[in-house]
């Protein structure tokens, strides 16, 4: 028995699980630039044949799971932490009509489900059985939340100045100018709350448990340890979709020039994604891990009041001046 995939979904899904290979690639190059290192170049021409190098050790790995662990939770947490990454795609579009669905709750579902990534974490520490993976987990969790109100209250100011509207729109809306001028600020409190919740440094709290005991897995190998290391890539890709369809314009070309314009909005999509995913992987090779308490002080006692105290400047301003869309 055949099950036939529309094409519409093989051209999100494959993209993406190359772009999450070579994503892997790129930020070890990037960081080994930064810290005047050569990276890897052993495995084919630069190096880049080390994703499948890699990719074929984990996959040739045997499985091993703790003898008190719920077998079935154990083993489809990974699997639920990577698949919502992907299902996540469906509302991003890469250029006009280019999506496979783009309705007007399409950014609702979006957070959504990024939101639901939570419940992965939390299900693979409590299954694995372990004291150790069960208290990462819960960090986790808070660490994941706690910056989601902010984010909440960020894209509140953006839809007041653009209108609810489908993605589409809201990129096309942005035509005179980018939200991400006036809204500098936002987007920056924006960029950096989206690197708190994919869990990237310096607020990459889980990957500093797995320096000394490890985090939420600890007891996975193999593919599932493979699948969270995924997933986390996948998410980076994902949440640069939002951050560039709500302040750099989306597709558009950068310059109103005929020479811009025929390049196709696509690339223009894709090259915006790719500066996102540089300041991700450069914050990583630059910046400091902070403490737990700092990063729980920084969404609680900065980012809140921040976010929120900017949605009523905004929206009293708009409503003064009658500029609301």
């Amino acid at each position: 028995m055949y099950i036939a995939v529309p094409a519409e979904i093989l051209g999100i899904i494959l993209p993406l699980l190359l772009g999450v290979a070579f994503l892997v690639l790129a930020e070890r190059k990037v960081m080994a630039f930064v810290q005047r290192r050569k990276g890897p170049d052993v495995v084919g021409s630069f190096g880049l044949l080390q994703p499948l190098a890699d990719g074929s050790k984990l996959i040739l790995k045997e499985p091993i799971s703790p003898s008190s662990a719920n077998f079935f939770l154990f083993r489809m947490a990974p699997v639920a932490t990577f698949m919502l990454s992907l299902v996540a795609r469906a509302v991003v579009p890469f250029d006009y009509g280019m999506v496979l669905s783009d309705p007007n709750i399409g950014l609702l579902y979006l957070f959504a489900i990024s939101s639901l990534g939570v419940y992965g974490i939390i299900i693979a520490g409590r299954s694995s059985n372990s004291k150790y993976a069960f208290l990462g987990a819960l960090r986790s969790a808070a660490q994941m939340v706690s910056y989601e109100v902010s984010i909440g209250l960020i894209l509140i100011t953006v839809l007041i100045c653009v209108g609810p509207r489908n993605s589409s729109e809201i990129v096309m809306a942005q035509k005179q100018i980018w939200s991400g001028i006036p809204l500098f600020p936002v987007l920056v409190m924006f960029f950096i709350s989206r690197l708190a919740e994919t869990n990237r440094a310096p607020f990459d709290l889980p990957e500093a448990e797995a320096e000394s005991v490890a985090g939420y897995n600890v007891e996975y190998s193999s593919m599932g340890s493979a699948l969270f290391f995924l997933g986390e890539y996948a998410n980076m890709i994902l949440m640069t979709g939002p951050c560039t369809l709500f302040f750099p314009g989306g597709w558009p070309p950068i310059l109103d020039l005929p020479i811009f314009k025929k390049i196709p909005g696509s690339i223009w999509f894709s090259i915006k994604v790719l500066l996102f995913l540089f300041l991700y992987i450069w914050v990583r090779a630059a910046f400091p891990r902070y403490r737990y308490d700092q990063l729980m002080g920084l969404g609680r006692k900065v980012f809140l009041p921040l976010s929120l105290a900017r949605v009523v400047p905004v929206s009293g301003l708009l409503v003064t001046f009658q500029w609301l869309p």
